[in-house]
């Protein structure tokens, strides 16, 4: 599947269940790990369970087997991997702790590396 016609899924599957603060973050000039990242809230471990479970739901409706899930039934914070778009749906105070959005807004991209070392 196309990297816009997944993002399209995995946002419409959050904002079917109600999902909070959902912010894309294009990483792909960052990482060789996955090519976009989405970021979202939920209101309760409930809520994040549920957004997590219908993300994969929606996927494999859609013929795309998720790599892997991390954290699940009563998680603040679970990552759904879909190859080349990860989910990470979390309580706001853990979005807040660990900061993501601002993490990878920081990191240099491949084209900004500096050498360091001397003559």
């Amino acid at each position: 599947m196309h990297n816009e016609s997944l993002k399209t899924l995995v946002v419409d599957a959050l904002e079917d269940l109600k999902a909070k603060d959902v912010a894309l973050l294009d990483v792909s000039r960052l990482t060789s790990v996955t090519d976009l990242m989405v970021v979202a809230s939920g209101t309760s471990t409930r809520h994040v369970t549920a957004l997590a479970d219908h993300v994969v739901e929606r996927a494999k409706a859609s013929g795309i087997q998720p790599l892997g899930v991390e954290g699940q039934a009563g998680s603040d914070w679970v990552l759904v991997d879909l190859g080349d778009l990860v989910v990470h749906v979390m309580l706001p105070d853990t979005r807040q702790l660990y900061d993501l959005e601002r993490l990878w807004a920081d990191l240099p991209s491949d084209g900004e590396h500096q050498e360091q070392g001397g003559t």
